[in-house]
C-alpha cells in the first residue's frame, strides 16, 4: 500500500510532538493514527496545567478503560494493603471488646460486698495482690521500645518497596544499602516480654497469689495471661515476615506484613498501658 504524507503543519495540531521544519511523518491510513481525548474533555493536573493525551479506547467489560487499567495479572498492592488494614481494624474490635468486659467484670467484683458468717455485716472480700511493680515498669519499658523499633522497620521497608521498582530499572544502581535490623530487634524484645512475665508470675507465685488463689489475684493472672497471648501472635506475625524474606517473597507482600503487624502492636502496647493503670487503680 502506498503510504501518504502526513504534513508537519496538520501534526502540529495534533499536539504530539514537535519536528523540524519541512519534517514529514508518513502513515498507512488515518485511522492508524493513536484516538486522541479532545483538548476541551483532557483531564488537569493539580497545578493546572493538561495531562497527557490518553490513548486507546473502549472499556475493558467492567466499565474501566482498557487503556488505563492495569492487566489482571499485575497485583494491585495498594489496595491489599487497605484491605489488610481494614481487616485488622475488625479483627480487633473484639479484642478491645473482651478486654472492656475484664474491666467491667474485675472493678465491679472489686467493690462487691458479702455477708459475713455470723449474718450480722457485710464486708469486702477483696484482697489487693502486691505486684511487682518495678518489674511490670521494666517489661512496659520493653514492649514501649519494641514499639518504636517496629515503627522504624516498617518505615525502612516501605521506603525500600518505594525505590524497587527504580532499582530494577536497567543501569540503575542506588549502591550497596546497609539496612539494620529493625524487625529482628523487635521480635528480640517480643519475646524478652513475654520472658518477663513469666517472670512476674512467679513473682506473685512466691508472694502467695495464685491463679486459684482469690479473685483479685486471678484476675491479675488472667489479664496478664490474655494480654500476653495476644502478643504472642504478633510475635509470630514478625516470624512470618523473616520466612517471606528468607524465601525471598515481593518486597511489596513484606511490606504488607511488617504494616500490618507493626500496628497490630501499638494496639498491644497500648492495651499493656491501660492494664498496668487498671492494676495501678484497683490497688488502691
Amino acid at each position: 500500500m502506498q503510504r501518504r504524507p502526513y504534513h508537519v503543519e496538520h501534526y502540529f495540531e495534533l499536539g504530539l510532538r514537535s519536528l523540524k521544519a519541512g519534517e514529514i511523518i508518513y502513515h498507512k491510513t488515518a485511522w492508524d493514527m493513536p484516538r486522541l481525548t479532545p483538548i476541551s474533555t483532557r483531564p488537569f493536573s493539580r497545578n493546572g496545567a493538561s495531562l497527557p493525551p490518553r490513548t486507546g479506547g473502549g472499556d475493558d467489560g467492567r466499565g474501566r478503560d482498557g487503556g488505563d487499567s492495569l492487566p489482571d495479572s499485575i497485583p494491585n498492592y495498594g489496595e491489599r494493603l487497605r484491605h489488610a488494614r481494614m481487616g485488622l481494624a475488625v479483627a480487633l474490635t473484639p479484642v478491645f471488646m473482651l478486654f472492656i468486659s475484664f474491666t467491667a467484670v474485675y472493678l465491679i467484683r472489686r467493690g462487691f460486698l458479702s455477708l459475713d458468717l455470723s449474718g450480722t455485716a457485710y464486708i469486702q472480700t477483696w484482697v489487693p495482690v502486691e505486684l511487682p511493680w518495678m518489674l511490670l515498669l521494666a517489661n512496659t519499658a520493653v514492649l514501649i521500645a519494641s514499639s518504636i523499633t517496629i515503627d522504624l522497620a516498617r518505615r525502612d521497608i516501605t521506603r525500600r518497596a518505594a525505590l524497587a521498582p527504580v532499582q530494577s530499572m536497567p543501569g540503575i544502581s542506588l549502591g550497596d544499602e546497609s539496612h539494620f535490623p529493625w524487625l529482628g530487634l523487635t521480635t528480640v524484645l517480643g519475646l524478652l516480654f513475654l520472658a518477663g512475665q513469666l517472670f512476674v508470675w512467679s513473682k506473685l507465685s512466691a508472694r502467695g497469689f495464685h491463679l486459684a488463689g482469690g479473685t483479685s489475684s486471678s484476675f491479675v493472672y488472667i489479664l496478664t495471661a490474655m494480654h500476653g497471648l495476644h502478643l504472642a501472635g504478633g510475635v509470630l506475625a514478625l516470624l512470618c515476615a523473616h520466612v517471606a524474606a528468607f524465601l525471598h517473597r515481593p518486597i511489596e507482600t513484606r511490606r504488607i506484613v511488617v504494616d500490618i503487624t507493626s500496628w497490630y502492636w501499638h494496639c498491644m502496647a497500648g492495651l499493656w498501658v491501660y492494664i498496668l493503670v487498671l492494676f495501678s487503680f484497683a490497688a488502691q
